[in-house]
This record gives structure tokens, sequence and C-alpha cells, in this order.
């Protein structure tokens, strides 16, 4: 019997024979990734040295003490991280973007080597073939590892399904080992989870965190995680090693979802491991953390701090960059802990650390959350003194810090001043002073930095649109009102929230036909639709004109959408009804529309993650999209309508780019079928539910159009399930290919097949989108005709 390793040996052993003589043992220096090593049989010179060798193990029953790390940060390793202070603008050449440096995945990785040489328990041991005292037992085992890497999936299983009544745990273990020595990882993780199906299959500790390793190292991080999960859920702890390349793994990984994953594998590290990761592993965590998209949440901010409190109390050294990050979280959120970014202030000035920029700035954002203009005038006055020129974002913020304290003319001097020294306005910085007199009412002066706004060329201008329309509505001027929004409707991509101010107007100056017409005009426009606040506006002004078949059309469709009607009209409805000899009925039990079954079957396929609590009896919908694609922005707005009787209650209007459903039982045939045991899975009768909606909800969510007009759907799951659903689109006469590139397949259906798929998903497509998902194919027939 010998001990593998994933590491190197060059160091001679030696021991004392039975005789007193002392036998020495060298083993050169070699690796077992090495493909020149002979994978069937480890030769040793003599049978005491092999004896020797069954008996060497390594202690692993200890924690490890560990040396302070070395600099992580070195100038080879070092990289940059960009970070804009208002996520998701694009500013001007002229802005200003945040730097801050904590050293790249590289360092992590590197340190991996210094984390595999301290082992906590025996490694893995297998059996030479040899050794083996049957000779057809060798002679086959010899054979499958020669077969087993040159076979798929399918087949391989069924090979070793055909050797069931000789295979022993130790065979498949060391089919397993010989996969990794010649780095066939992939195979050694089928063979292994064969194995576990197998009822004579007993757990090994050893077997099960080399295999972790490998698989990690390769950034096979669902694989890793699947032999992970295997450790935990046998009561075991992995080894340091384990966790470490787990979280590398996920962070060099720009998936969604892996970031999120990488932060909890790093707490159970701390928290059930015990251990203490390396400087470059909490480097590379929070260099992540304020590189997310998207403004950091509360979330990310309790994160960072339990990276710097394990930075801290286990005595390694807090960078400067480290500080900085940390105060430009604290100053992005809603409500700012001033005395928190004065303590990281003081400890970065203890250590030794200048304020940069960058910290500055952030300073200036906390304070004009605050409103107070003495801080925000003294900061303004340290970045002044710093002569590295002023960002964009910071005279924003300055406006801000005037307009909370209603002085709208110096909010209006710095704005010029920002022209002036900038040569222009941002984006951020027109919206932000058309906001501060908006508010003011001051009509004028709204107009004209409207109007200027719009001949810069500028785009997002919806936001300043909306702010005015606002304004009109509240100072009761209501053609200046609908003349604004028509105009922004030339200009602008449709937005729910001016449609509902505009529908207020038309119902309080009594103009319900053109109300009655926009409402409809917004319920079949899939990228606008209705809410509650639009429904409820359309029948508070049918009950005031007596109009009481339309108010009753309206209260079935609220009632269909499960919208809350308000309790003053509902005390008019109820009369209404009464007189029909109706009774008003609430929904009592919510049941998932055939309709959004199909939608969700869709966006499943397309990515969509389900989250069960731990008996299984309750799972909730995360819906999540990207800011970056013009077609997830448009399809976020009909999801968000689509479930809205299933999403918790909010009072804001602004949809976020990731939301959740609440936690209900009906999503349970959706988790056992598409994320059974925590992992996205493609379900065996998948080929009952392809309908054309559920297609054109994939295509919509996670498909492209490439630049050549193809089709091309993403896909996530096992080898069966792709095929699944391949021979499912070609008994709808569709061919298609398949690529795989990492955990995701791609399906591409090309030439007269995108035709033929866009034929049948075009109904459900929504409208704004079909130019952005048009096959070339089609399009060319199109202008054709």
């Amino acid at each position: 019997m010998i001990a593998t390793r994933a590491c190197d040996f060059s160091s001679p052993l030696s021991s004392a024979s039975p005789s007193g003589a002392f036998v020495t043992v060298t083993i050169p220096n070699f690796n077992f990734f090495s493909p020149s090593l002979n994978p069937n049989i480890i030769r040793h010179r003599s049978s005491s040295s092999r004896r020797l060798l069954r008996r060497l193990s390594f202690s692993r029953n200890e924690t490890q003490s560990f040396p302070l790390p070395f600099a992580a940060n070195s100038a080879s390793h070092r990289s940059r991280t960009f970070v804009e202070h208002v996520a998701g603008t694009k500013e001007s050449p002229h802005q200003t973007i945040e730097v801050y440096d904590f050293g790249d995945l590289e360092s992590a990785r590197n340190d991996l080597r210094n984390v595999a040489t301290r082992r906590v328990e025996t490694d893995v041991e297998v059996r030479e073939i040899e050794d083996l005292p049957e000779e057809w037992r060798r002679s086959k085992l010899a054979w499958l590892c020669k077969e087993v890497p040159s076979h798929k999936a399918v087949t391989l299983v069924r090979l070793l399904n055909a050797q069931k009544k000789w295979v022993r745990q130790e065979d498949a273990t060391y089919i397993c080992v010989h996969c990794t020595r010649i780095r066939e990882n992939e195979t050694g993780f089928r063979v292994y989870r064969w194995m576990t199906q197998q009822n004579w299959y007993r757990f090994d500790f050893g077997l099960a965190t080399k295999l972790a390793d490998f698989l990690g190292k390769e950034r096979k991080f669902t694989k890793c995680r699947e032999v992970f999960d295997d450790i935990m859920n046998q009561g075991r702890v992995p080894s340091e090693s384990t966790f470490h390349i787990l979280v590398v793994a996920y962070l060099s990984s720009s998936e969604e979802g892996c970031f999120e994953e990488a932060c909890s594998v790093y707490n159970r590290m701390i928290q059930l491991g015990g251990y203490r990761p390396r400087l470059s592993l909490h480097n590379s965590l929070f260099r992540a953390l304020v590189s997310k998209q998207g403004g950091p949440s509360s979330d990310d901010v309790r994160q960072a701090e339990f990276i710097f409190h394990n930075v801290v109390t286990t005595g390694l050294e807090v960078q400067k960059d480290i500080y900085s990050g940390l105060i430009w979280l604290h100053s992005c959120q809603d409500e700012v802990d001033i005395e928190r970014i004065n303590y990281l202030r003081e400890e970065m000035r203890k250590a030794g650390f200048e304020e940069s920029k960058e910290v500055v700035v952030s300073l200036l954002r906390a304070y004009a959350k605050e409103g107070g203009v003495e801080e925000v005038e003294r900061t303004w006055l340290e970045l002044l003194g710093l002569d590295c020129g002023i960002p964009s974002q910071a005279f924003v913020y300055k406006i801000e810090a005037y307009a909370k304290v209603s002085d709208f003319a110096r909010a209006l001097g710095i704005f010029r001043e920002m022209e002036k020294q900038l040569g222009g306005a941002t984006v951020s910085g027109y919206h932000k002073i058309i906001e501060v007199v908006c508010k003011v009412h001051q009509v004028e002066l709204a107009e004209s930095l409207l109007e200027e706004f719009v001949e810069t060329g500028k785009k997002q201008l919806l936001p300043s649109y909306i702010e005015i329309v606002k304004m009109y509505f509240d100072l009761g001027s209501h053609e200046k009102l609908e003349k604004a929004f028509v105009e922004c409707l030339e200009k602008c991509q449709p937005n729910q929230t001016i449609y509902n101010i505009y529908l207020d107007s038309l119902v309080n100056t009594g103009n319900l036909e053109r109300a009655g017409d926009v409402f409809d005009e917004m319920k079949n426009n899939g990228t606008i639709n209705v809410n509650a606040r639009s429904c409820n506006t359309v029948l508070k002004g049918y009950l005031d004109s007596g109009n009481h078949v339309k108010a009753k059309k309206i209260y079935e469709l609220m009632s269909l959408k499960k919208y809350e009607v308000e309790s003053p009209l509902m005390e008019k409805l109820d009369y209404i009804l009464s007189l029909v000899r109706k009774e008003v009925k609430k929904p009592l039990s919510m049941k998932l529309s055939k309709e959004q079954r199909e939608v969700l079957v869709g966006l499943l396929l397309g990515g969509l993650r389900v989250e069960s609590d731990r008996e299984r009896k309750s799972h909730k919908i995360m819906f999540e999209f990207r800011e970056k694609s013009q077609a997830h922005l448009i399809l976020r707005q009909h999801i968000h309508d689509q479930f809205r009787e299933w999403l918790p209650h909010s009072e804001e209007e602004d949809i976020p780019l990731e939301f959740s459903s609440i936690s209900h039982s009906c999503f349970g045939f959706y988790a056992d079928n598409f994320w059974p045991n925590g992992r996205p899975e493609i379900p065996k009768l998948i080929h009952r539910w392809l309908s054309p909606e559920s297609l054109a909800y994939w295509y919509m969510y996670s498909g492209y159009r490439t630049s050549s007009g193809d089709v091309i759907l993403r896909l996530k799951g096992s080898v069966e399930g792709v095929e699944k659903v391949v021979k499912a689109l070609r008994a709808k006469s569709m061919e298609c290919r398949v690529k795989k590139k990492g955990n995701v397949f791609w399906i591409g259906l090309q030439g007269t097949n995108s035709v033929l798929f866009w034929k049948l998903i075009e109904p459900h497509v929504l409208e704004d989108m079909k130019d952005y998902l048009r096959p070339a194919y089609e399009a060319i027939d199109t202008d054709g005709d």
C-alpha cells in the first residue's frame, strides 16, 4: 500500500529495519500531475521500502499554526480595481473613478502550495496492482484504468455497471486516484459519483479531499462543491486547502451567484472550520466585494466588516486599500454610520496611511447624505488641498448637501461651477440639479435646465423627465404635464412610473375616456404593464363618475392579479356590488396561473434560482437580471408585474436588479424538478413542458442573437438533460448544435432552424424585445415582404 499525495516529495526518508540496520528510501522529486508518470504501477527499490511506505502516514488531527503571511500584494501580483461612485451611471471622460488595490487571485492561488503541505488527516491510500493477490483482478483493473478515461459520461457509467459483480471500493478508489494522476479529474469525479451510488460504498475523507482539491484547482467549482457538500453531509469538516481552493474557484468565475457562494464558503471556513485564511484570500474576497456591479448593500457592508475583523484579529497586516474600501462601502449606504467611518479614519492614521482622494470623496458623500454643510465644506477644502483634481461626483455630493438644507441657489451655483471646471456637466449632475429645482417648484429654471440637458445629446433623460412631470402634477399644470409626457415618450424608453403620473393627471381632470385608453395601452404593453397604483387610480375615477360597469371590470382584473384595493374605494365598491347581489371576495388561496407556470419553466431553463428551507417544505424564486443587458432591463419590469402577487410588499417603485418571491409551497414542484439538492438540473420530463411560451421566455432571459443572426440558448445541467432538450427541439422540426464551455451548454440554431424557432415563439416575445432577438434570416424575409 502506498500513500499518494497532491504535492512533491524531495527529501529522503530513513527507517530502522527489523535487523537493526537503517534503510534509506529516496523518493525522487515528482508530481502526480505529470503525464510522464506511469499511472498503473509505482515501483520501489526494495520490499522493505515498500513496507515502509505502506506505514507512511501524515498526522492530520492537529490544527496547524501558520506563520504570518508574506506580502501578498507584491509588484508582480498587483492589479487594479475600479469602482464608480454611482453604480450603473456612465459619466463623461472628466469623471474620476475610485481605485482600490487588494492584490489579485494569483496571490491566493500561490498560497495553495503552502496550505497543501499542511494536512489534517491521513491521505487516501491505495494498493499497487502488483500487490493484488488475484491475477484476474490485476488484469481487469489495469484494463479499466486504460478504458475509463477514453469514454464519455454515459458510456463510462455503462462500463462500470457492467463490472459491478467484481468491483469493490478499493478497486474503484484506485481507478479514481489513477484518473487524478493523469489529470483526468472530471473522469475521476464521475467514477467517484458512481462509487457513492453503490451499496458497498463507505465514505473516504482522504479521497473526497483529494478529488475536491484537484477539481477546484481546475476551476470546476460546481463539481468541487458537490464533493465539498458530501464531506459536510458526513458531519466532517473539510480541510483548509479544500476551503481555500473552493473560495478561489468561485472568485475566478464571472457567473452570477458565484461571489455569494465564495462568501458563504469563506464564512464557513472561519466559523465552522476554525481556520485562519491566508492574507491573500482575505484580500481577494474584499477586492471582489468592492468590484461588484450595482450599489453595495447592507449585506455587503456586513461581509466586508467580517473580513476586516478577521484580518485584524489574526494579526495580519491591514492594507491601506482595505481601509479605503470599507469607508467607501459605508458611505454608499442609505443610513451612513459616521462614527464607524471616523473610527476607520483614526485607525488608518495610526497605521501611518494618508487619506487618498478616494477616501476624501467617500467622506464628502457621507456628509452630504447627513446634510452637514459645514463638514462638506471642510472636506471640500481637504480635497482641494490634495491638488489632484476634483472628480465630477464630488460636485454632485456638494449639490446634494445644499439641497438637504433647501439652499437651491447655492446648489445651482455649484452646478455652474461644475460646468466651468469640467467643461460641461455630467449626467448625474443634471439629474441632481433638476431634482433639486423641481422640489422647490422653480418651473422656468427646471425647464431651461432640462432643455440644456436634451441639447447635450446625453442619454438617460428619463429620471429628469419624471421629476419635471411630478412638479407639474403638484402645481396642477396638467397641460404642461401632458406635453412633457409626450416628449418623454419620443426620447426615452416607456416607463411605468411616468405613465402612472400621467394617469393620475387624467383622472384628476376628469378625462376618463383618455385615462381608459392609457390604462389599456399599459396593460397590453408587456414592457410597461399595470400595477396596483394604476388600477386603484382608474378604479377611483370610475367610481367617482358612477361608471359601475367599468369599475367592476377593473375590480375583476385586480382580483385576478391579486392587487389590494384601497380602503376608501373598498367601501364604495361593497355598496355597488351589493346592488347587483354580489359580494366582494378576496382570494383566500394563492395559486400559480397557467401563464406563470410556463414563464417559470422558461426562466428556470435560463438559469433562474430556487432556494428552499432545510425541510424543503417552503421555497422561493430568486429573480436576477443583468444591468448591462438592455433585454434584461425590459424583461425585469414585465416579470415583476407578472409575479406581483408573489412578491413581498414594497413601497418603492424602482424595481431592483435582484428580487425574490415570498416563500411558498407552490414552488415545490419547480424546486424538486429544476433545483434538487440545491443544484440546477434538467427534469426528465422537460420535453412535456417546452411550450412555445416557455421557449420564448428562455430565449428572452438567457438567449442571444449572434452577429451572424443565429440563435444561441444558454443551458445548465447534465449531459443527459441536454440531450432531452435537444430531442424535444428536434421533435419540433428544429435541428441544433451543442457546445460545452465550462459547466454551461450552448445550444445553437442556425439558418432556417433559427427562423422556425422564431416563428414558434414570436407571439410570446415582448414587443420591445423583438428587435434585439429577431434572427437575421427572419429580418431579411420581413424586409423582402
